[in-house]
């Protein structure tokens, strides 16, 4: 048996102990019922992006624009990441037009930008759009 695993609900921003072996089982919240974990990413905003932070899970953070060419070329990969990280990493998207001022918070220079968090600390950055295999082992070298 693994131990439990914080994890912040994307919904309500709850915190939530899910039993390591049970991460798979899509677990619900405790607060307001919501998938904690779903296959797809999260919005990410102002607002709750320190509640994202929180938790056991690494966050994966893609900060794009809606007018930005390679980020809606990314979009569908970072889609297809989400559903095949689930239960191991949290995706999130975040608009770094509606939330101007936390990416410059995050320093963000250049769009499509992914930021990983582990225990709500920055561990890796990577610019640019990039294909799921590419995006999948510059996880991997970054120990997921």
């Amino acid at each position: 048996m693994s131990d439990p695993l914080l994890i912040p609900c994307p919904h309500c921003n709850g915190l939530n102990r899910i039993p390591g072996e049970r991460r798979h089982e899509s677990p619900r919240c405790g607060r307001c019922k919501a998938q904690v974990l779903p296959a797809a990413p999260i919005e990410l905003t102002q607002g709750n992006f320190a509640s994202q932070l929180k938790g056991d899970l690494p966050l994966l953070v893609d900060v794009w624009a809606s007018w930005c060419g390679p980020c809606q070329a990314f979009a569908p990969t970072f889609q297809q990441a989400a559903t095949q990280l689930q239960g191991r990493c949290r995706l999130g998207k975040l608009d770094s037009e509606a939330n101007a001022q936390l990416s410059g918070q995050l320093g963000i220079r250049s769009i499509p930008s992914l930021i990983l968090f582990r225990g709500g600390v920055e561990v890796a950055r990577q610019s640019g759009a990039m294909p799921l295999p590419q995006l999948l082992a510059w996880l991997r070298q970054h120990g997921l």
